[in-house]
């Protein structure tokens, strides 16, 4: 079996586990809807142009992360107490993480499809970074809309803002920071064509 076969089944496996009574079921159902756009989106991407192994465990990453908070809720993610009491923190910060890792993680992808049709590497970076800072913007409509349409303990619970008035700017920052990191960091290799072995 293949490295993307395997990521494949590994995915379905937690994903159908974590689907088993999570915290709060319309929660997961509305944050798996994510999930359940981001996938097809992936195979159609995989059939037209072939991610490398690399950036396909990029993408696993990132959806394992996602599904994780949707059993859990974002806010109320277990286990990082110890965290929380070394940096004084005053919220539970696994949603910020995860917006970090969704620009972080899906930057290189996003410039692997890019680079498919797109010769320069100015246009591929610029591009990538508009695309994901524009996701991560339509992510939080998304969670505003779904919020405001819900019973409103389930509504805050989909919107994960712990009390921060700025919850929705800071988690798109962070998904801008860590799509700016991802650059710094693979800048050299974006366009090359470069196969990374997983």
């Amino acid at each position: 079996m293949n490295l993307k076969k395997t990521l494949l089944f590994t995915f379905i496996l937690v994903w159908t586990i974590l689907a088993i009574n999570p915290r709060w079921p319309m929660v997961w159902f509305v944050e798996n809807i994510a999930t359940f756009i981001a996938l097809p989106l992936a195979f159609w991407l995989e059939k037209r142009h072939p991610f490398t192994n690399f950036s396909a465990l990029l993408i696993f990453l990132f959806l394992l992360l996602h599904i994780v908070g949707a059993h859990y809720t974002y806010s109320e993610m277990p286990g990082l107490e110890a965290i929380n009491d070394l940096l004084n923190f005053e919220r539970n910060h696994y949603d910020r993480f995860v917006h970090f890792m969704f620009g972080f993680l899906i930057f290189l992808p996003l410039t692997e499809v890019l680079s498919k049709t797109i010769h320069s590497k100015a246009v591929i970076l610029a591009l990538s970074l508009f695309i994901l800072f524009g996701v991560s913007s339509i992510y939080e409509i998304f969670e505003w809309i779904a919020a405001i349409s819900m019973e409103p303990k389930i509504g805050f619970s989909v919107l994960g803002a712990q009390g921060d008035l700025w919850d929705a700017q800071k988690d798109m920052a962070m998904a801008h920071i860590g799509a700016l990191f991802a650059m710094a960091l693979w800048y050299k290799k974006i366009g090359t064509g470069i196969e990374h072995k997983g």
